[in-house]
């Protein structure tokens, strides 16, 4: 085997460092959770004040919300921890007892896995908060489109990872032989 010239050394340093544009991407997803975090407060202190007022299913309605809201502030918080200690660099600092189980042990199949259930379960429950609402609309074609292409997407959802997991399942057991 030959060794590397120096260009080419030189060449591969700078592939190598050029995983820090990252970072700024990363950032971007801190100010995304941030945003997060706002509309879920403006949520809270919206329907907070209303709660006696409130039917039993609109606050079903509210709480499906913020369990939506709940959910994708969970998926930016895995892609944040796996894509940076995957793509960029490991965590130089110590956590302890706070560390999550599955920092550091999420790998890109892992965390296509989580993406594609934390979409399902997002669309799942955007499509059951138009179920429980649906009384409230005036049925008709229109109506009847947007809940057909409501399911269709749902279920392309359900059916993509059901793939990704089969892909995976496949691609691990002829890894193994």
């Amino acid at each position: 085997m030959s060794t590397p010239n120096k260009a080419e050394r030189g060449f591969e340093k700078l592939l190598f460092a050029s995983r820090w544009l990252m970072a700024p991407m990363y950032l971007g997803l801190v100010i995304a959770l941030g945003m997060l975090l706002v509309v879920f407060c403006k949520e809270v202190f919206y329907y907070a004040p209303q709660v006696f007022e409130m039917k039993s299913e609109d606050v079903i309605l509210v709480v499906l919300t913020l369990i939506d809201l709940t959910l994708a502030a969970n998926l930016l918080v895995i892609v944040l921890f796996s894509g940076y200690e995957n793509f960029v660099s490991k965590f130089d600092f110590d956590a302890g007892a706070d560390r999550p189980s599955w920092m550091g042990t999420v790998d890109f199949s892992g965390l296509k896995m989580k993406l594609i259930a934390s979409i399902v379960a997002i669309s799942a429950i955007d499509l059951l908060k138009w179920f429980m609402g649906i009384e409230e609309y005036v049925p008709g074609p229109e109506m009847d489109r947007k809940l057909f292409w409501l399911v269709v997407i749902h279920l392309t959802f359900v059916f993509s990872g059901v793939i990704m997991a089969l892909m995976d399942f496949i691609a691990s057991k002829s890894a193994s032989h």
